[in-house]
């Protein structure tokens, strides 16, 4: 059975967290809690995570250079994607960057193509190619409202969808030499490097509301953020990173799952077949 596959069950954690995750963490924002702010939560939520890891192996933590070296470019690639992505949703409309960022599956399945030589069946195949059409549409909005500055939003769009692509695959090179809960220890360093960048990037002039909707509960959906990532870094030490950072990918169904449960928001036409294509690729995949 799949199931009894490691790269499957890890990547299911990381689609079921991060699908939890993206149902709940607007709401700090909407009380009135920054996102910038909501990324220290974030980093601080990563050192749980790290400890938990290190326990499992021992705290035999690798310190050589070339360890160091790729787990904190994994860590700066997926953390600083995130700080530009923020300036890139101040000047850009979010219904456009979204849709584009989502797809930086793309990227990783190109260098590990060509890269690490990974290859998949027919069956796979499709299931990628499902997949990369079901994430766009699951994170393509119409209905939402925003207004373009310039063109820089452009380019910042682009240089996460290219940070997190790149990222994804380093992650996957990084396991063939290092253990995965290094990775993520270095990970966990990296996100805490940039938080004084974050709260640089936060507009302290404006109120912010320190209530329990808004750090506290902040803190404890980043959480499951910081699970995801790093049940990812275990499905991507078993598993091909072809398959599993586009079923990963796919989280945001249970997003719009929660979303129609809990707000009673009702899929728009977009959604509802983005949701039919990610059901059919995650029948493919999970060959």
């Amino acid at each position: 059975m799949i199931l009894k596959q490691p790269w499957f069950r890890y990547a299911l954690v990381t689609t079921l967290f991060w699908g939890v995750w993206g149902a709940f963490i607007e709401i700090p924002e909407k009380a009135g809690f920054p996102a910038t702010l909501g990324y220290v939560a974030w980093a601080i939520s990563m050192i749980p995570c790290a400890l938990v890891a290190l326990y499992g192996i021992r705290w035999k933590l690798e310190t050589d250079l070339r360890s160091v070296g790729l787990g904190m470019l994994v860590g700066l690639l997926g953390a600083g994607g995130q700080l530009i992505l923020f300036l890139a949703l101040r000047e850009g409309p979010a219904y456009i960057v979204f849709p584009f960022i989502s797809l930086f599956p793309i990227v990783t399945i190109l260098l590990s193509t060509l890269l690490l030589r990974e290859r998949g069946n027919t069956r796979q195949w499709a299931g990628i190619a499902i997949a990369l059409v079901a994430i766009f549409f699951l994170s393509y909005s119409p209905q939402a409202t925003g207004t373009a500055s310039g063109t820089r939003w452009i380019w910042l769009a682009l240089i996460v969808f290219i940070m997190w692509g790149v990222q994804a695959y380093a992650m996957k090179f990084s396991n063939a030499t290092m253990q995965s809960e290094s990775i993520f220890f270095y990970m966990t360093i990296s996100a805490l490097v940039l938080v004084p960048l974050a709260i640089g990037m936060t507009d302290l002039t404006q109120p912010i509301f320190w209530g329990w909707k808004g750090p506290y509960l902040a803190g404890g959906v980043h959480v499951l953020n910081s699970i995801g990532a790093l049940t990812l870094v275990y499905a991507l030490r078993y598993g091909k990173a072809i398959i599993v950072v586009p079923l990963t990918g796919l989280s945001p169904i249970l997003t719009v799952i929660l979303s129609l449960i809990v707000y009673s928001v009702i899929p728009g036409p977009s959604l509802l077949f983005g949701i039919v294509l990610a059901l059919v690729a995650i029948y493919l995949l999970s060959e």
